[in-house]
């Protein structure tokens, strides 16, 4: 099992900057990889941007090149999200989540662990 705890969302304005993390606690040697997905209210949940756990390849949706940074600390078990230039169609809670085996990373069913999710509100 793996447990995963989300923080760092809150309100900014248009143009601004959050740094969103991710602390992972459990059995984070077998997994594979993690990633951000995103849902805003009335919408599907979505890819956001992953991490290969091992390797350290970044994958990231359209809406998030450029503008957002994955990463990770090994040591620390902890993921991060840097996103900036945020703009109110960023608004949405952000989950991380985890993957043990060799799948898809921009799937969200390629994944086996959830948290709970942190809300980032981006006003205009």
């Amino acid at each position: 099992q793996v447990q995963l705890v989300e923080s760092g969302g809150g309100l900014v304005q248009a143009g601004g900057s959050l740094r969103l993390s991710c602390a992972a606690a459990g059995r984070t040697n077998s997994m594979f990889g993690m990633g951000w997905f995103r849902q805003a209210p009335g919408k599907e949940r979505e890819f956001v941007a992953a991490i290969n756990w091992s390797v350290g390849t970044a994958y990231y949706a359209d809406a998030a090149k450029g503008r957002f940074t994955i990463s990770k600390d090994s040591f620390k078990n902890m993921l991060y999200l840097q996103m900036n230039s945020l703009r109110p169609e960023d608004t949405a809670v952000y989950h991380c989540a985890a993957v043990r085996d060799v799948r898809p990373l921009d799937v969200m069913t390629s994944y086996d662990y959830w948290g709970q999710g942190t809300q980032v509100t981006v006003s205009s």
